[in-house]
């Protein structure tokens, strides 16, 4: 078990970067633990360390589904995806599908995200 544990944090730590997991993993708490442990374990070190799909792919995915499903975990995989070599304008497509196949709304607020995610200082934009 703690070699899933040490898989899913080496890929947590090359996906969102080292500083956002120290920060979440200094944040955690006695309510939570188990639950920081159990993501870590399951999401990252079982179905992001699996060798199918690079982690580029799984990027794409994970934001798809994140856009389509409204969820604010969005914004941290939109920052992530500069460290799996997604390209931008590879998110404007994903998200671009995700107005046909999960509604308009759900794109458009995803749009919104990217926008002030992606468009940053570092990108030329305003956040």
């Amino acid at each position: 078990m703690d070699s899933r544990y040490d898989a899913g944090m080496k890929v947590r730590k090359e996906v969102l970067g080292a500083d956002h997991v120290a920060r979440s993993e200094a944040q955690k708490t006695g309510l939570d633990a188990d639950f920081q442990r159990f993501i870590t374990e399951v999401a990252w070190g079982s179905v992001w360390a699996r060798p199918d799909l690079d982690r580029r792919t799984r990027s794409l995915v994970t934001i798809g589904i994140l856009a389509a499903l409204g969820r604010e975990e969005l914004a941290l995989h939109l920052r992530a995806s500069r460290n799996t070599g997604v390209d931008p304008k590879e998110i404007a497509e994903v998200l671009l599908h995700v107005a046909i196949y999960a509604g308009i709304p759900a794109a458009n607020a995803a749009f919104a995200m990217a926008k002030s995610h992606l468009e940053g200082p570092e990108r030329g934009g305003t956040r």
